[in-house]
């Protein structure tokens, strides 16, 4: 589907038009689906995927059946067999065919003893299984998140054969898949995710120990450990793009084996249905194409059918499975890659619950095998967390990307504002970088005073006309519009420009200049990345498959572009306002380049002042901060020690600046810190770094300080590093706690019970992840009482993002903990990392979690040990305010884009209102107050269109010119404060000589109506009842050329009374952060003023005050001066 729209960028428009993408493409999904059962062998993929995408279909239920369809199967794969159970009674609700043979019938190496259970509607499972095993799983149905405990270990009571158990719930029952546990498999004697987690560490540590700059690399690394890790015969990365189709982007292989490296393959390949259960279950295992599917059978007094969605055992569809047959692949293991969806979701750490991220299916790592293949349930249990863990490193790279790409095209952007001020505008083409850096294209163009400049591949110099010449008549309300497909856009010759050209940006300078950006079709993107195609061998189109889908991929694509991405839009919106700033005076002369360095040159001075008010702020910050915060120089000698190190060390600040930080350490810590300083110093930046440093005075007697640091490179102007920062956390308490835990040898309970405050929170598990330890200090952050959580699973059950007792922030802080606690477990060095949860109250606690492993006295590791480094109550209490401060912000952002979007309907209807009554017959009068009505929605539409102020007041916002006279112009604004007059009983006087009214201007007459209703507006509000407001307007104009003159308007608003308060003036002429809400406007009056040259002055007389607004306009030719 072709997207076509303004240049501006916006998530919210982005989801949307995803969303749309989606339901589409289900429909499309929906109706091959239902082609394919219908046709069988004579189904035509390629033609289905090319048809279905230009047909509507044909109705609703075709969809509706098919998502049913893949929700309801009541089929599942032989290699296990499946029970349902009422989640009340536990008895059995609905069982596979193979459950009885498999669970229920006797093994001749186990002695029978009477006759043995029959199995079928209504069974008690406890009378299946061995009475351990049945303890087990009835401990387990109790637990709410029931599948924390996956796999649970099972033998049945006649054949004595063991079985790993994998529950989940749906509604009103709960499934549970029985997997045989194989001869040769070491079976795990104890439930829960640790224990599957370790048959990944060694994949999880390589891909942490990864630098980070590199998508491939990454890739690469998690399929080269998937494949160690599985053993099949093939393993993909498969990324989908912004168009939902897929790519293999990294891949190896068995010898012998076709490469699908490169290839990439139509969004119908992997139905949405099929995404959003991945979504849901993001492991999906096939061991046998070729096998004969098991019939589930279900009580038939249940209400309602069974979902099996997430049952490891679902059974395919017929469509995948010939599919998979016809690429040679018998057994398939694929894993879900979910990342956060932009960062439109803001975490909201004050509320109860955490704010969780919108999600999206970045991709699969796909493994095929060409015979038969079984994985165990925890070797996939291990998988699932690997690609938790590479999602959260693909979410890195993602962000990574667009900081590169966006500082990439700030670099352009600031290289091609310097051309612009050397040889505007078609430096921006005719030099280097060009318009084509800035953004991924084929081709760019230049329509300037009617000559062309190209770049790249174009259309002709006619075509590139037809193609302004349309976008004037059928997008003339429009600055821009961006397609990925001008034929779906409706551009009439579109078919003339064939593949070369598809997709297009285009912006307006003026209403006659235009920048275009061009893009080739889709295909011609595409590197064929397998074997080719031997001689003489043709594809069979019928069939999916690799080469088929390509081909079908290829017909998708035709008259269609890669499309334009958000930031490429806002760099290309970005060039626009800064050219029509640059030439907004192109109409009467050329680019005064003396103004642009002028203006720059302030912006220089103003960016200066705020840097040193900045700087200022940060010294103040430093010194009175609550954590220790120490610098050197590049000789390693202190020049900054603030006044909590120097509470921590008894050594005072005039003592401390001047001393080389070496004499400061205690003896041990001297090698670690010249270490850092060193690397510090060539910019190399450490974190986390433990070293002790020497106590002074009275605090000599209680040791050395214990901190934990993160080095930071301080840099002069020119990016020279010309010393160190350190911002340390005290762990000094933390450390003696650890010192006493070493001592006694592992008799720790009389330290983790002991209810002295300064005793950090511990809490511990032992080696299978279940709660062993919670001391009092946990019980007063948490709010959770020991005996509420000892036993419990630590991951999931008290610390997780679903129904814990202590809620995560969202799904990366459960897989971040899980690897933490899996390393120690592991026998890995302790770790100390950020942490934070919210406890009982719906507070958040934000803390430095420091795990340890536990041993006993053979050294093995029996479980964790974890204490909690809290931040001071002061610190806490800034970021509490901090996030009040931010919530409060979001909520009146939120509310103001609701009502900018709500007042944009009834003005539309009032503007075609007004439309409709200018064709009518109207008296002078009613024309007059029909004009004046209109210049307001003008106005007002404007106004709405302000999406940033902090455009205006930077100085960015592009300013119109248009001819107007001064009348219509103080009548407009005059009439917005007639009604707040009339009830004050103000008179208002105009007495602006008339030829001055009807002097014909050209200018910004909305900004400039905008400003005089501003000021008139708050004159009447500081005029007392009954007075009276004088309005007199002076032009005087200086010749430029010979039919163009620069008009110097000054109006003088004059009022009764005291006048406007003085510190609401000192808002207007201060900055936006220290303006009140009704101060605002007139900083925003003054800052439009300054963009038209001009300035606002304030002056106080006796019993009256009058607003004088200058701004300079442009004038037709006449008299040398008029007042």
């Amino acid at each position: 589907m072709s997207s076509s729209r303004q240049s501006h960028s916006s998530n919210n428009s982005g989801r949307s038009r995803h969303s749309a993408r989606v339901i589409a493409q289900t429909t499309v999904d929906a109706k091959l689906h239902a082609e394919f059962e219908e046709s069988s062998s004579s189904f035509d993929y390629s033609s289905s995927v090319r048809v279905s995408g230009d047909q509507q279909p044909r109705s609703n239920k075709v969809t509706t059946a098919y998502l049913h369809n893949l929700q309801k199967g009541k089929f599942i794969q032989p290699f296990g067999c499946l029970l349902a159970l009422d989640e009340k009674t536990y008895k059995v609700v609905a069982y596979s065919e193979n459950a009885p043979e498999m669970l229920t019938m006797v093994s001749h190496a186990v002695p029978s003893v009477g006759d043995y259970p029959v199995l079928g509607i209504g069974t008690d499972i406890k009378t299946i299984f061995t009475a351990p095993s049945s303890s087990a799983l009835l401990k387990a149905l109790g637990i709410g998140e029931v599948s924390l405990l996956n796999p649970i270990l099972v033998h049945c009571k006649t054949s004595g054969k063991p079985f790993y158990a994998i529950i989940h719930r749906v509604t009103g029952s709960l499934i549970i898949d029985f997997e045989p546990v194989k001869p040769y498999e070491v079976p795990m004697t104890a439930a829960g995710a640790l224990q599957s987690y370790k048959l990944a560490a060694k994949a999880i540590t390589r891909l942490q120990s990864l630098p980070s700059g590199s998508m491939k690399r990454l890739c690469d690394t998690m399929v080269q450990e998937v494949f160690e890790l599985t053993g099949y015969d093939r393993v993909m990365a498969y990324k989908f793009h912004d168009d939902d189709h897929g790519e293999v982007v990294s891949e190896i292989t068995k010898p012998g084996l076709e490469p699908y490296l490169g290839l990439h393959y139509p969004a119908t390949d992997i139905p949405q249905a099929a995404r959003f259960l991945f979504m849901k279950n993001k492991v999906r295992m096939i061991v046998d194409c070729r096998a004969k599917h098991v019939k589930v059978y279900q009580d038939d007094k249940l209400p309602f059918d069974l979902t099996f969605c997430g049952s490891t055992l679902r059974a395919p569809h017929s469509c995948h499975l010939q599919y998979m047959e016809n690429m040679n692949s018998i057994a398939s293991l694929v894993m879900a890659v979910i990342v956060n969806d932009g960062d439109e979701e803001d975490d909201n750490t004050n509320s109860s619950q955490p704010q969780q991220k919108r999600k999206r299916l970045w991709g699969l790592v796909v493994c095929h095998n060409t015979t038969p293949r079984f994985v165990p349930f925890p070797l996939r249990y291990a998988c699932e967390f690997l690609a938790q863990v590479f999602a959260i490193h693909v979410n890195k790279e993602l962000e990574l990307e667009s900081q590169m790409i966006e500082k990439n095209i700030l670099r352009t952007q600031t290289l091609l504002c310097d051309m612009l001020m050397r040889d505007a505008p078609v430096g921006i083409v005719s030099q280097s970088p060009n318009i084509m850096d800035l953004v991924k294209c084929d081709g760019a163009a230049l329509l300037y005073k009617d000559k062309l400049w190209k770049l790249g591949v174009t259309p002709s110099d006619f075509q590139l006309h037809e193609i302004a010449a349309w976008l004037s008549e059928y997008h003339m309300d429009s600055t821009g519009l961006s397609t990925d497909s001008l034929h779906d856009a409706g551009f009439p010759g579109a078919l003339g420009l064939g593949d070369v050209v598809c997709g297009m940006a285009a912006v307006r300078i003026t209403p006659k200049d235009m920048l275009f950006w061009f893009r080739s079709h889709t295909a011609s993107e595409i590197r064929w990345g397998g074997a080719k195609q031997e001689l003489g061998k043709k594809d069979d189109d019928r069939k999916m498959h690799p080469r088929s889908s390509f081909k079908a991929f290829l017909e998708v694509v035709k008259t269609r572009s890669l499309p334009w991405k958000d930031y490429e839009m806002d760099a290309i919106h970005s060039l626009q306002l800064i050219l029509r700033n640059a030439f907004k005076d192109v109409v009467t002369a050329d680019t005064n380049t003396n103004v642009i360095y002028s203006k720059l040159t302030d912006l220089k001075i103003e960016g200066m002042q705020e840097l040193e008010a900045v700087t200022s702020e940060m010294v103040r910050l430093i010194e009175t901060a609550t954590v220790p915060i120490l610098a050197v120089d590049v000789d390693g000698l202190v020049n900054g020690w603030n006044m909590k190190i120097a509470e921590l060390t008894g050594l005072p600040v005039d003592k401390a600046i001047g001393r080389h930080l070496l004499t400061l350490l205690e003896d041990s810590s001297v090698e670690t810190v010249k270490k850092m300083l060193s690397l510090a110093l060539q910019g190399k930046e450490e974190k986390n770094i433990h070293f002790e440093i020497k106590t002074h005075g009275l605090r000599s007697e209680v040791g050395p300080v214990s901190l934990v640091v993160n080095a930071c490179a301080n840099r002069d102007l020119h990016e020279n590093v010309v010393g160190v920062c350190f911002v340390a956390q005290d762990i000094t308490g933390q450390k003696i706690v650890m010192d006493k835990f070493t001592r006694i040898e592992g008799d720790y309970k009389a330290i983790v019970q002991n209810p002295n405050p300064l005793i950090p929170p511990i809490f511990g598990t032992d080696e299978f992840g279940w709660c062993s330890e919670w001391n009092p200090a946990m019980t007063k952050i948490t709010g959770w009482n020991r005996d509420e959580v000892v036993d419990k699973m630590l991951l999931g059950e008290i610390f997780g993002t679903h129904n814990a007792c202590c809620s995560l922030k969202n799904q990366e802080s459960y897989v971040n903990l899980g690897v933490v606690l899996n390393n120690a477990v592991a026998g890995n060095e302790p770790e100390k990392v950020p942490f934070g949860f919210f406890g009982r109250s719906g507070k958040y606690v934000e803390c430095l979690l420091c795990v340890n492993k536990k041993l006993d006295r053979e050294g093995a590791v029996t479980g964790v040990f974890c204490f909690l480094q809290l931040a001071s109550h002061e610190l806490q209490q800034a970021l509490h305010v901090q996030r009040l401060t931010e919530q409060t912000a979001m909520k009146r952002l939120k509310a103001l884009a609701y009502l900018k979007r709500q007042i944009h309907n009834p003005l539309s209807g009032i503007i075609f209102s007004t439309q409709m009554m200018e064709g009518t017959e109207l008296g002078p009068e009613q024309k007059r107050l029909l004009q004046t009505s209109t210049l307001c929605q003008h106005q007002l539409r404007k106004i709405l269109d302000d999406s940033d102020l902090h455009t205006i007041i930077d100085g960015y916002v592009d300013l119109e010119m248009i001819e107007f006279t001064l009348h219509e112009v103080l009548t407009a604004s005059i009439s917005q404060v007639m009604v707040t007059s009339n009830g004050k009983r103000i008179r208002i006087v105009n007495d602006t000589a008339e030829d001055v009214l009807s002097e014909t201007l050209y200018g910004d007459s909305v900004r400039l109506q905008q400003v005089l209703a501003d000021f008139l507006l708050i004159s009447v509000n500081f005029t007392p009842n009954g007075g009276q407001l004088l309005v007199v307007a002076n032009l005087t104009k200086d010749q430029l050329g010979q039919s163009v003159h620069l008009a110097h308007l000054e109006l003088r608003i004059t009022h009764a009374g005291g006048g406007v308060p003085e510190a609401m003036l000192n808002q207007m002429f201060g900055n936006e952060e220290d303006a009140s809400e009704e101060a605002i406007s007139l900083l925003i009056s003054r800052k439009l003023v300054k963009l038209m040259n001009g300035d606002i002055q304030y002056l106080r007389e006796a019993g009256r005050s009058t607003f004088i607004v200058t701004v300079e306009l442009a004038a037709a030719n006449g008299p040398d001066s008029r007042t």
